[in-house]
């Protein structure tokens, strides 16, 4: 079974009680057994013109479906801010794991790179600092920018990498994975990103570690998202950075 199927197979249902679709993060805001969860995931679009169709057919009504309907978006390959929703309602309904330490995935990938050759899926604002504490970091990025390698070229990176970390929107690009197929066995392997879902599922397809995002405080972080907010302003506004490692990993 895919990735992402498996996910949603046994995905609690529960109420959606708030979608916004920022300019940069997405947040859906649901509730299970009495309990408000708000789950994230960066915002997928295309470049907007007038005469194409809209990029969210349900803009208005999206409330109206289950939360695990909304997860189900998650799947959708031609409107991609709907598999946004989708990613963000699917970390609104997962578990919250029992075990976690709010770490974030840059001191957990210096740490582990220290004398490794470190491939990275995805641009992350650490990237400079990371590179002066690892033995070798290379970027993979859809959009390049100075010092990044195409996307394309994962399939000669990742088998050479000691350490991979990806992107947690892989998911909602369908790339996710592919990717995790192109790491070496002995590779240790992290999702990351506050779009990461907080899933063991994820350890079954080669994963050591998630390093994702716990929303705290669902109102601030709700407003910050809707009025254009990048995850730098998320984050003050009430995330808790945190990662989670595959039982037995490092026992």
């Amino acid at each position: 079974m895919k990735l992402l199927e498996k996910l949603l197979l046994d995905l609690p249902d529960g109420d959606v009680v708030d979608v916004r679709i920022g300019l940069h993060w997405t947040a859906v805001v649901t509730q299970l057994e009495g309990k408000q969860r708000c789950g994230l995931a960066s915002t997928l679009g295309s470049p907007h013109e007038h005469s194409h169709e809209p990029q969210v057919p349900q803009a208005g009504q999206l409330k109206t479906l289950t939360g695990r309907e909304l997860a189900t978006l998650a799947l959708e390959k031609d409107q991609p801010t709907l598999a946004s929703v989708g990613v963000a309602a699917l970390n609104a309904l997962l578990p919250l794991p029992e075990v976690f330490s709010e770490v974030n995935a840059e001191y957990v990938l210096a740490d582990c790179g220290a004398d490794k050759r470190v491939a990275i899926v995805g641009h992350f604002p650490f990237i400079p600092r990371l590179r002066e504490r690892v033995a070798e970091l290379i970027v993979l990025e859809r959009d390049p920018r100075k010092g990044d390698m195409p996307a394309q070229a994962a399939s000669e990176v990742l088998p050479q990498s000691d350490v991979v970390a990806i992107t947690g929107m892989a998911l909602a690009n369908h790339t996710l994975e592919g990717l995790l197929t192109l790491c070496k066995p002995e590779a240790l392997v992290m999702v990351l990103g506050p779009s990461t879902p907080l899933s063991p599922i994820l350890y079954d397809y080669g994963v050591d570690m998630l390093s994702g995002s716990i929303v705290a405080e669902i109102e601030p972080v709700l407003r910050a998202v809707s009025q254009g907010a990048n995850f730098r302003q998320v984050h003050r506004a009430g995330v808790r950075l945190v990662t989670v490692k595959r039982p037995g990993f490092n026992d």
